[in-house]
């Protein structure tokens, strides 16, 4: 287990870099006024690589550097001919290709690094452990197979899932004077699980129709992003817990859950308030009535 949590570390470490590398890549094209990246969702996939390629070969054209857009990306020629509209000087083309290299090595380290940890896997609970967390939502192999490495695959050393919370750095903090909440700042916790929770958590974010999308949506009108993420987070770990814990996949609890929950609460509080006035509560669904 040792050798699996450093591999998945230093992977972690890897991504790091290369998304580094990455958003200076954007800022030299910015630099130089190529706005590819607001028009291409990926400016290292295959058409922006050729784009990137003919610019370092030196093409200057917008029209012929639109040409080498391919599949969908050609439904948006026009749009790509103003983004390319940019004048390269000679020193950006050098930044370009140590950045294009730097990329291409961190990307080959990575693919290298994956078929480690996967070879550190073979364990066949610790298999299924990650098997199990790739059920919940936006869980991607990485990011279940780092959260198998720093927790490992047996949960009785936790006496709760509250303890595991609080281990793993997301659960709020409990200071209070005089009866009165004062602060809520996470706990430090492991740093490693708790990025990679960050990361499915904001992927969550931008999704929809799961539980846990509700729960973020939810939360983020009321409280903010940043804490409906943490309280994401939160959720998170309750769920690794329970099915590490059980042995047994995920089950979405619906996008739906927490509006049922609030009728359900309003039915409750209605039919307290007119018993305690004395009356005698009978309720009738409108299509039975």
């Amino acid at each position: 287990m040792r050798e699996l949590r450093e591999l998945t570390r230093y992977h972690a470490t890897l991504v790091a870099e290369r998304t580094q590398a990455v958003n200076r890549l954007h800022k030299l094209l910015e630099g130089a006024n190529l706005k590819l990246g607001a028009v291409a969702s990926d400016v290292l996939g295959k058409s922006g690589r050729d784009m990137l390629e003919a610019i370092l070969a030196g093409e200057g054209d917008p029209q012929t550097l639109a040409e080498r857009a391919r599949g969908r990306l050609r439904a948006k020629l026009p749009l790509l001919r103003q983004a390319l509209d940019g004048r390269v000087q000679a020193f950006q083309r050098v930044v370009l290709r140590h950045l294009l290299d730097q990329i291409d090595f961190l990307e080959r380290q990575l693919a290298h690094l994956v078929v480690e940890i996967e070879e550190r896997l073979a364990p066949v609970a610790e298999a299924e452990a990650v098997a199990l967390l790739e059920t919940i939502p936006c869980v991607g192999h990485t990011a279940a197979t780092t959260s198998v490495a720093e927790l490992g695959d047996d949960m009785s050393r936790f006496a709760s899932a509250k303890h595991l919370a609080s281990w793993a750095g997301v659960c709020p903090g409990n200071k209070q004077s005089a009866g009165k909440r004062l602060g809520g700042k996470t706990t430090n916790g492991n740093t490693w699980l708790r990025a990679i929770l960050g990361e499915v958590a904001w992927s969550i974010a931008h999704t929809s129709n799961t539980y846990l999308a509700a729960q973020y949506h939810r939360l983020a009108r009321r409280r903010g992003r940043q804490k409906a993420i943490v309280a994401v987070c939160h959720t998170l770990v309750i769920i690794i817990y329970h099915l590490l814990r059980d042995r047994a996949p995920y089950h979405d609890l619906g996008a739906d859950y927490f509006e049922r929950l609030d009728t359900s609460r309003l039915q409750r509080h209605d039919v307290q308030r007119l018993q305690t006035l004395g009356f005698t509560v009978t309720l009738t669904p409108a299509g039975a009535a």
